[in-house]
């Protein structure tokens, strides 16, 4: 049994979870409830980011105070992230007061490689970052993930000097003791970090508020990166507690446009505390709508507590995991969605399920055992990550399955050879239920499956699995 440690990166509270959330929460917990079902410990970590201008603006605009403001969306998060299934252990918001604490001593251990300098320059509020010159000139000063103008700035802050750390980390990523995934990827992040610049990590408290403030010089406070990374450590315990038993993390999954803090800045933190690299650090696409990608101006933005509500949570991990790159964007339409409910989940497994379930039954059979057994392919697939390959195949056996009953028609072999049709029958079944075996870290429905054939005697859903007439 191997302890396992995942991470999912913390979404700003200035808003309501949107489309894109999902991915990470769900892609950890694929993987999480892979590696349960193979006997290990998983710890998986869930958060909030509740500090910055961007919540500081939103909350004044709204008349609270912004820790209420935090409040309220970080529960939002919380009961979203429950709502989509998600098994995690550790749920951690910046605005704790432990974290802080942790956040300040984590500061001061890095203090040789940090420096005060001024800054003068292009910076985005909606990135919450600095960008060089050269980002500005290539954009026309326009950020194009936010469509907004950079602001020019003039500052001093505090530095974390990246060039103490860039050897170590560029070998770390071609040895691939630190794996980027996917691995196009690599070659991106090693591009950035032979060209990174010293990294900004705080801003004068007059320009921002709300966050915490950096030891022993009241005047600035720490910028959204190293409070906000930190938190991968301190919900474990650190610097308080030894975190050996869970860390380095075995897999951090990230949205493609963070990626790069999490491969150079992150990275950079850890060697300065002394501790060691994630083993992976997995970063996924985007959602898109309609082949754009979803934006208010545009009216394409789609909720998904409305995608949760249509069909319910089955379909929802289903559609994200099977109709989604694990890597790459990916597009979500409404018809796309209704067409994977119908004529995939309804007509390939709640089909299967109620034919086979009925025809055992009809034919008294009971007491089954099934005892899962090793599938190489699929087990290469998930160790891999590749989720969206994995449940293509664990899905393929359903389909194979599908015309297996079609071509064997034990429903007539009843009528002549009643033996031979329950050796059939319990031969189709145990193939069922080695495919829902496949798909038990996508779709909680699996555990209802299971118990309409382990029961005590094969008893149909009472109800179809997946009605089509719900749209």
């Amino acid at each position: 049994m191997t302890k396992v440690y995942l991470t999912t990166a913390i979404p700003y509270v200035n808003g309501e979870p949107h489309l894109g959330h999902p991915l990470d929460y769900l892609l950890a917990d694929f993987y999480a409830r892979y590696r349960r079902l193979h006997g290990d410990t998983v710890r998986l970590q869930a958060g909030t980011d509740e500090h910055g201008n961007k919540i500081y603006k939103k909350a004044m605009a709204a008349g609270k105070e912004p820790q209420d403001f935090a409040d309220e969306n970080s529960k939002k998060f919380q009961d979203f992230i429950k709502a989509l299934g998600v098994e995690y252990t550790d749920f951690i918001r910046t605005t704790n007061a432990t974290h802080e604490a942790r956040v300040q001593e984590i500061w001061t251990r890095l203090k040789e490689h940090i420096y005060k300098g001024t800054y003068e320059g292009w910076y985005c509020e909606g990135c919450e970052r600095f960008v060089t010159d050269k980002e500005y000139a290539d954009s026309s000063g326009i950020c194009p993930d936010h469509q907004a103008a950079y602001q020019k700035l003039t500052e001093e802050n505090y530095y974390l000097r990246l060039s103490d750390f860039k050897p170590e980390i560029t070998a770390a990523i071609e040895s691939g003791d630190l794996r980027i995934l996917p691995e196009f990827r690599k070659k991106e992040m090693l591009k950035l970090i032979s060209d990174a610049p010293d990294v900004s990590i705080s801003r004068p408290r007059q320009h921002l508020p709300w966050g915490v403030p950096v030891p022993d010089d009241d005047s600035q406070v720490m910028y959204v990166w190293v409070d906000a990374l930190s938190n991968y450590i301190t919900v474990l315990g650190y610097p308080d507690q030894d975190i050996s038993e869970y860390w380095p993390a075995n897999v951090q999954f990230v949205g493609k446009d963070i990626l790069r803090f999490h491969a150079i800045i992150w990275p950079a933190m850890l060697l300065g505390l002394g501790l060691p690299l994630p083993k992976v650090i997995l970063s996924h696409g985007f959602v898109l709508s309609d082949g754009q990608k979803m934006a208010k101006s545009l009216g394409n933005v789609v909720d998904p507590l409305d995608v949760l509500k249509r069909h319910g949570l089955d379909a929802f991990r289903y559609y994200f995991s099977r109709h989604f790159d694990t890597f790459m964007d990916s597009d979500f339409t409404w018809e796309k969605f209704d067409d994977a409910y119908n004529n995939e989940l309804a007509n390939d497994l709640g089909n299967i399920v109620q034919r086979l379930s009925v025809l055992c039954q009809k034919n008294n059979i009971y007491g089954l055992v099934f005892t899962p057994q090793p599938d190489p392919t699929y087990e290469k697939l998930m160790d891999d990550f590749e989720f969206t390959k994995a449940i293509d195949y664990a899905w393929g056996k359903l389909q194979e399955l599908n015309r297996e009953i079609n071509d064997t028609a034990p429903w007539a072999v009843a009528k002549s050879d009643p033996a031979r049709a329950k050796e059939l029958l319990i031969k189709l079944t145990h193939q069922l239920l080695a495919a829902n075996h496949l798909l038990k870290p996508f779709l909680p429905i699996t555990e209802q499956v299971e118990q309409v054939f382990l029961s005590q005697q094969v008893t149909p859903p009472s109800t179809p699995l997946f009605p089509k007439e719900r749209s």
